[in-house]
């Protein structure tokens, strides 16, 4: 990954105070920066100040982000007429 990739962290070992049950909770979270490559598999994000982690992550943590796809609109079928009833 280049320094400015976006990706996305994942929160699999993280622990949230705020939220009551970790079945709620994003699978990741982000997009961040890459501000340093440290080494192949561990990179330095630029995180939030109140994200009380290391900013050196290893790259197992990490996804690449993409951007959300828009959703194509599903069109309502016909109803089906049968023995001159409508269903």
């Amino acid at each position: 990954m280049e320094k400015k990739d976006r990706i996305m962290l994942s929160t699999k070992d993280l622990v949230f105070r705020e939220r009551s049950t970790k079945k709620l909770t994003e699978r990741y979270m982000g997009p961040y920066v890459i501000k340093e490559v440290v080494s192949e598999n561990m990179v330095k994000l630029k995180l939030l100040v109140s994200m009380r982690i290391h900013p050196v992550i290893n790259m197992n943590r990490v996804v690449r982000y993409r951007k959300p796809e828009k959703r194509k609109k599903v069109e309502k079928p016909k109803p089906v007429e049968v023995n001159g009833v409508e269903e």
